[in-house]
C-alpha cells in the first residue's frame, strides 16, 4: 500500500476517530498496475538478439559458436575461413524504384489515358513516350474521375473534365486542376512514386 492509499477522510466508523483503514479505489489501482508492471519487466530479457532471429533467439544460420576462453582468460573468437577459391565479384542488382507498380506502359494509348482505381491515379500519355500521372478524385467534390477520352479526363458526378496534359479544368464546376503525381517507367510497367 502506498501512503495515501488509505481513506484519510472523517471517520466513518462508531466513534468517530481515527482514519478508515479500508483501501481506496485509486490504492488498489496503482497496487495491480505496479503488480503487472513487474510481470512485463521480469518477461523482458537484455540478452542481445540478431536482428534475423526467431523467437527462441537463434538465428537462421543456426547458433554462433560460443567464443573460447583463452588461457590469459580472455575470450577470443576463431579466425573467420578463408576460401581458396578465388573471389568473384558480386553481379549488380539493378536498382529498383521502390513504389507500387499500377500496370503495363503499354496499357497507355497515346494520346489517352488509364484510370487506377485502387491507388486513385489516373496515367496519361499526351504524347508517344510522355507519362503523366493525377490524381483520380475529382477536386469538386471528391468522386473519381472514370474516362479518359478526346484530351481530357472525365469525372461522371458533374461533369468536370481536365486535360489530359497536365490536370488542369477544362469544364467546371471544378474549382481547381487535379493534383499531379509522380511516376516511372521500369521494365515497360508504371511505377507510381
Amino acid at each position: 500500500m502506498t501512503p495515501g492509499s488509505t481513506r484519510d477522510s472523517e471517520s466513518s466508523t462508531i466513534g468517530g476517530s481515527g482514519p478508515d483503514p479500508r483501501p481506496t479505489r485509486r490504492g488498489v489501482l496503482l497496487g495491480v498496475g505496479l503488480a503487472c508492471l513487474g510481470g512485463v519487466l521480469a518477461g523482458c530479457s537484455t540478452t542481445a538478439v540478431p536482428y534475423d532471429a526467431n523467437e527462441a533467439g537463434v538465428p537462421p544460420n543456426g547458433p554462433a559458436q560460443a567464443a573460447m576462453p583463452s588461457p590469459s582468460g580472455m575470450s577470443s573468437s576463431p579466425a573467420p575461413a578463408r576460401s581458396t577459391q578465388p573471389a568473384r565479384k558480386k553481379a549488380r542488382k539493378t536498382a529498383r524504384p521502390k513504389g507500387t507498380v499500377l500496370g503495363a506502359a503499354s496499357d497507355i494509348p497515346v494520346g489517352g489515358g488509364a484510370i487506377y482505381a485502387a491507388a486513385k491515379v489516373v496515367v496519361t500519355q499526351p504524347a508517344s513516350g510522355q507519362y503523366r500521372a493525377f490524381s483520380a478524385v475529382c477536386t469538386h467534390v471528391g468522386c473519381l474521375v472514370n474516362k479518359v477520352a478526346n484530351g481530357t479526363i472525365g469525372c461522371p458526378c458533374h461533369g468536370s473534365q481536365f486535360m489530359v496534359t497536365n490536370g488542369a479544368v477544362v469544364a467546371g464546376p471544378a474549382p481547381s486542376p487535379l493534383p499531379a503525381k509522380r511516376v516511372t517507367i521500369v521494365d515497360g510497367r508504371i511505377i507510381l512514386l
